[in-house]
Order: structure tokens, then sequence, then C-alpha cells
């Protein structure tokens, strides 16, 4: 194994590149599969406009009661503090630290950048989420060097180009390279070559296999079975009565290093939606509704800058005691416009027949995504209006432009700004003071 400490330099002994062949350098060739993974991606991003807070615990994440943490610094996670847990507590763990509010566009703006660095070394990127993706470099090793290499460049790239560090596993399979990056982080590199990768996983516990939860890990310790070795050396079919067919059949090959899988290019997105949990429990259905407004438009903004259109519009409510419902309606003619994604999410909402009941959070998603087909118009869905579909969607448009430009609070339904109340004062932007 390498870190990046001493990039490419070969640990396996005499015999490592036993049975895979050596190359010209007389070393075991690196595996083909990256997984990069950036490093505390929403924290690391608020500290390129924070330079005062690096080295200093920082907590990603809003100020009110409800609010929890969207991401944290290696300081604050030192503390105790990780990802979704209650702003309060974090703060309770680590009192010195500084909170600060995320900035999602910031963050999807970087991911882009960092996702096209990715694709110029190679076109097999397979995102995972914002701030992670898969990268098989066989087809640049020729042009570019060993996989160790490409990641090292990789990485100092990302950091001159974004400001943002990134840690990187390289390995034969996709779990391995995931497990590799997961230990080198942060702010590193490790190479699982494929004669070191059935020594490297023996050790672990049964817990580093992909999928093994606390549920199944518990299940499994009961058994006696601790290590990923003691898993490898359960025969299949005692592994099948513990855990079920397919759990037993997936541990049993990760456990031997066999990992079959792919990587594969990005996939179009599935949905698009927004949500919003409220501060306090919200009964008032004008309200409700108003939220859905706005969260309509910001899906269709999404929607048109994607190049996307969507058939099927679903709501989700949470309860005050958790429980949560989702419901959906299918349009006969796919659609990107705001208006239309509201009345949908509407008459969703009405037929679900609220009766005062307090809502935690509130969303629209828009689902069975399409390529947008450049018409102008949807003539079956706007007949009884005295507003032309065309007027609509010029209307959206110009509010896409102007946003893009001002931002997303200039320009917004008129439903949206309510009245100042009496000895209330309204700034330009529909703030109350």
């Amino acid at each position: 194994m390498t870190s990046d400490a001493a990039p490419g330099t070969p640990s396996g002994g005499a015999d490592a590149g036993a049975g895979t062949g050596l190359g010209p350098d007389g070393r075991e060739p690196s595996p083909p599969i990256l997984h990069v993974d950036m490093d505390a991606f929403f924290a690391s991003v608020e500290l390129l406009s924070h330079p005062e807070l690096k080295g200093r615990p920082v907590i990603v994440g809003g100020h009110s009661p409800r609010s929890v943490v969207t991401s944290a610094t290696y300081e604050a996670r030192a503390f105790g503090v990780h990802s979704a847990m209650p702003v309060g507590n974090a703060l309770r763990l680590c009192p010195k630290a500084v909170v600060l509010e995320p900035h999602m566009h910031l963050y999807r703006e970087y991911s882009r950048q960092v996702m096209a660095l990715f694709r110029e070394v190679t076109p097999l990127v397979e995102p995972l989420s914002i701030d992670e993706a898969f990268l098989d470099v066989s087809g640049a090793r020729r042009l570019l060097g060993e996989s160790d290499i490409i990641a090292q460049n990789l990485r100092a790239r990302v950091l001159a180009e974004t400001g943002l560090p990134c840690s990187v596993g390289v390995a034969p399979t996709k779990f391995m390279a995931k497990l590799a990056s997961g230990r080198a982080k942060p702010d590193g590199m490790l190479v699982i070559r494929p004669s070191e990768l059935v020594a490297y996983l023996r050790p672990l516990p049964v817990r580093a296999l992909w999928g093994v939860g606390a549920k199944t890990a518990e299940q499994l310790e009961r058994l006696g079975l601790r290590t990923v070795a003691d898993i490898a050396d359960t025969p299949l079919d005692a592994l099948v009565r513990a855990v079920g067919e397919a759990t037993g059949s997936k541990l049993h090959e990760l456990a031997q290093g066999i990992d079959t899988r792919s990587v594969v290019p990005a996939s179009q997105e599935k949905s698009v939606g927004h949500e919003r949990t409220f501060d306090v429990d919200e009964r008032s259905t004008e309200v409700l509704k108003r939220e859905l407004l706005h969260q309509a438009s910001r899906v269709a903004v999404r929607l048109r800058a994607a190049g996307l259109m969507g058939r099927t519009v679903a709501l989700k409510l949470r309860f005050s005691d958790f429980t949560t419902i989702t419901r959906s309606r299918t349009l006969t003619e796919p659609t990107d416009l705001g208006r239309r994604i509201y009345e949908e999410a509407v008459a969703v909402f009405d037929a679900v027949g609220l009766r005062g009941e307090a809502i935690r959070l509130i969303g629209v998603r828009v689902e069975q995504l399409s390529e947008a087909d450049g018409t102008m118009h949807q003539p079956a869905l706007w007949a009884d209006e005295t507003v032309p579909s065309e007027g609509w969607r010029e209307a959206e448009l110009t509010i896409d432009r102007v946003t893009a430009r001002f931002g997303s609070d200039m320009v917004r339904p008129a439903s949206l700004v309510r009245a100042p109340k009496s000895g209330e004062t309204a700034d330009r932007n529909g703030t109350r003071s």
C-alpha cells in the first residue's frame, strides 16, 4: 500500500506483484479505480470566504432551534460533532465552534467545477453525491501515467483551481477505492494494489464492509463474526442462513475482495425537488400554500436550467409526530412551468384533506423527467386561463434571466409578498421590519 506521504512506493514486499504482472519499472501497476471525496466539503467552501477561521472548529448549519449540522471542519469533528446532529447539541459538545449559514448555490457551483476537472481526466466519472465520485482511469494511464500519479496530480489541481482539499482512494474495485479514500482523510491519498487487497481487508471490523450498518453488524457479532476475516472464512451457506441470501452473498464476495461493479458515468437526474422544515410547526393553509408556490417556482427554475421537464408532481408532508406522507399526480404532458407545478401541488395538498394538523416539513418534487423538447407552449394545460401558456413561459424565462444576474429574491410571484401589517414597513425585497 502507498499513502500520500510516499506516493508510488511499493509496500507489498518481494511478492507484491506476484500473479498480477509487473510494469516496465518492476512495480506492480497501480489499480484503475479512483474514489475522490472532498474533505468537509460544505465547511471547506465556507472557509474560502472566511480564511480567518481556518484551523478553528466551524459548523455549517442554521441558527433556528431545529437546525442540524450539514458539515463541520475536522477541528469540530474532534469534539464529536457530525452531520445531521442538531446544532444545539453540537455547540454543547464544542462551545467554541463558529456556526456559519449554509449556501447551497456555492456548493453546487464548486461541485460543478470539481466534476468538470474529473472529466478532463476521464469520461468515466460516476458522481455519488455533490462532493464525491468514482473515476475509472484505465484509458488515461497511457497518456497521464499510473493511477497513483494521476490521483496525486488531480488532488493538486483541485486544490490549486478551487482552493478545496480532497482525499483519494486508488484500488482495483469501487468498494476498496471508497474504503481507501475514507482511510486517507483528511487531505490524503491511499493506494491499495491488487496483491495487497485481501491482506488489507482481513483485519478490518465487519462494519467496514459496504452495506453493513449497526443492525447487521450486531447480528454478525452475535454469531462471533467480528472481522472481515471472520466473514471471509465462514462458508457461504452459513452466512446465508444467518443474514439471508442477498446480504450473505454480497458480504461473502466483498470479504474476498470481489466487487464486479463498473464505473457508470452520470445519468440524468431522476427528480428535482425542494423542501422546508419549519422552525415552528405550521397549521395555516395560507402559509403552507405560499410555501408550495415558492418551492414550485424554484423547482421550475432548476428544471429549465437543466433542460428538463417532468410529468409527475409529488407533495411531501411531515407532521409534528414525524409521520411522513407522499402523494403525487401525473400530468398528461410534461412541464417545466412553476405555475403548473404549483397548481398540481395544491390539488394534491387539498386532496389530503388537512384539518388543522401541524406540519413540520413540506416539499414539492417533480419526477419522470425527460429532455425538454423546446416547445414554447403547452396548449392542453391552459385552455381555461386568461393568460396563455406561452405568456407564463415568457414571464418565467424573464424571471430566470433576472435571478441569474441579480439573485433569487429580486423577482417573485406577487403571492409571495404579503402586504405589510399596520405599523410594519417593507423594504425593496419584501422583508418586514
